[in-house]
């Protein structure tokens, strides 16, 4: 088994495609390493580059198409065979000579998972570092998991936490939370980062309704995922038991002989009692659903780390 296994995606990176191979095998020098480039799509000459590199530890996995960079990396993840997986970018910006201090760091004191944090991030103001930040601060206080750079692709795992998650969607900003979905130990530590040489980059403002939809989908997850009845059935009950209120002194006023119909308060009560039948009712299929997941796939609502010998040595 190699030790690392780097997983590069690259979309129209063609001008760095040949400084970063450059780079990766100066700065890991001595390590038993495989250096896997995903190409998800690329209209230029980004796969003739990779196959211009010409060493056996470069690997190229080519997508029939775009798909994204969330199952980029996935795709990557799958066909690593390394004990420790590391992801990094294709553009330059990420630093490979980082990548034996990290893996130094997730050996010595046992992380599953070592996160960059760009410390003097090369990017614009306002359209990048200021969002950022934003976002940062949403999804760290959000999911309580304490990171502060969400958005630096540099990670090193240990395969088992690698091959645990899995990406979909856009789900690649929120790696760190789902490796803690799978109980892994993470720390965080200072990366270098550069400013882009050549290319443009892939992301932009536009990203920012995607990001909140995926939060979302995150704090369920996190909160709720084996649960589901609790968020569901919660919302249910309290809106059918407010609908019920209403319905209820709407027959009081019927009683006394006003003229009810037609009132927006009766239709509301109405609409409350429907939708809280209707929450509850998701909430009981949702609870089938999890029950159907972890059954059907012989998983389990728990990770072991390890199993030993309760007596010291």
């Amino acid at each position: 088994m190699k030790k690392l296994s780097l997983v590069i995606c690259v979309y129209n990176e063609e001008q760095n495609i040949a400084p970063l191979g450059q780079r990766i095998l100066e700065a890991l020098k001595g390590f038993d390493f495989e250096a896997i480039f995903v190409d998800d799509g690329s209209t230029d000459r980004t796969v003739k580059e990779i196959k211009k590199l010409n060493d056996d530890r470069f690997i190229l996995v080519e997508l029939k198409k775009n798909y994204g960079q969330s199952s980029a990396l996935q795709a990557g993840i799958d066909y690593a065979e390394g004990e420790y997986i590391v992801t990094l970018d294709g553009d330059l910006q990420n630093d490979p000579a980082d990548i034996p201090m990290m893996l130094d760091l997730a050996e010595r004191e046992d992380w599953d998972l070592v996160a960059g944090v760009r410390a003097n991030r090369q990017d614009g103001m306002f359209l990048r570092k200021i969002p950022s930040k934003i976002a940062n601060y949403i999804i760290r206080n959000s999911t309580g998991v304490k990171m502060r750079d969400y958005g630096c692709t540099l990670k090193v795992f240990n395969k088992e936490t690698a091959k645990s998650i899995h990406i979909y969607g856009e789900l690649h900003r929120f790696i760190p939370v789902l490796a803690s979905l799978e109980g892994a130990r993470i720390t965080q530590v200072d990366v270098h980062h550069h400013a882009r040489q050549f290319g443009k980059s892939k992301y932009g403002i536009g990203r920012t309704s995607r990001v909140i939809s995926d939060l979302l989908l995150m704090l369920f997850l996190k909160k709720y995922l084996q649960r589901p009845m609790h968020i569901f059935g919660g919302i249910g009950i309290i809106t059918f038991f407010i609908g019920t209120l209403i319905n209820l002194y709407m027959l009081v006023l019927k009683i006394m002989g006003h003229d009810i119909w037609g009132k927006p308060l009766m239709m509301l009560g109405i609409m409350l009692l429907l939708v809280g039948i209707q929450f509850i009712t998701i909430g009981l299929l949702a609870e089938v659903m999890m029950r159907t997941y972890f059954e059907s796939q012989n998983k389990t609502p728990y990770r072991i780390r390890r199993v030993g010998a309760a007596k010291e040595k």
